[in-house]
């Protein structure tokens, strides 16, 4: 039986004849139409129970069977990239100024950039992240442990966010950030917070050091 991770499988229901899904890596959620039309096949080929998009703007392969994985993923030609593992998952991203007409900041280009640099990048623990053109944050920032929003102002730049069974809305770190100042940024939060945790969620982090010692530290004034 494979394991979590293994082979890029996340493991369905049962002990028994125990079925897995895939997920493979889609930066920022934007994908081709040979993209979709190579999953649309392998699921067709091996019969899969459900393609199931996800809530990091993947598309899983769900209901594969242990002797299929190797293949499927050979017929896909994909990325597996990191949906489960102590590392950074995923990146989220909105339409951003690219094709909304609320957008404030390029947040496509924006979050391709943080996906270039952080996807799969080992931490204490997961690590979310998210980036929206504007202060509605469709990319849902407020639960992300770093995000960026764009105002008209630059990037507003938010830490310790998270969904899970224990929710926490995010802090804003900083304001009207450029972006070079905000990859800056949030470069400097990611070796903080590597260098820092202890193996909590950014968010646990943060309520355990303190927001405004963790500005002085970063010194953000």
């Amino acid at each position: 039986m494979l394991k979590d991770g293994e082979k890029g499988v996340i493991r369905q229901k049962g002990k028994e004849n125990a079925t897995y899904a895939i997920a493979p890596h889609i930066p920022c959620g934007i994908v081709t139409p040979d993209q979709l039309r190579t999953l649309a096949g392998v699921a067709e080929k091996y019969d899969v129970q459900a393609l199931k998009i996800t809530s990091a703007a993947r598309i899983a392969l769900v209901g594969i069977t242990e002797e299929q994985v190797d293949d499927v993923w050979k017929d896909l030609g994909m990325d597996p990239g990191h949906a489960v593992g102590l590392c950074v998952r995923s990146v989220k991203v909105c339409p951003g100024t690219t094709f909304c007409r609320l957008g404030k900041q390029d947040s496509i280009e924006m979050g391709m950039k943080l996906d270039e640099m952080y996807h799969g990048m080992v931490l204490p623990s997961k690590m979310k992240m998210a980036v929206s053109g504007c202060k509605i944050q469709c990319a849902e920032n407020c639960i992300k442990d770093i995000s960026l929003y764009g105002t008209a102002n630059g990037w507003t730049l938010l830490i310790g966010g998270n969904g899970s069974a224990n929710p926490r809305l995010a802090d804003v770190l900083m304001e009207d950030l450029s972006k070079n100042d905000a990859l800056e940024m949030v470069a400097a939060v990611v070796d903080y917070y590597r260098k820092n945790s202890k193996r909590e969620r950014m968010g646990r982090m943060v309520e355990r050091i303190g927001l405004d010692a963790i500005k002085a530290d970063l010194k953000i004034h």
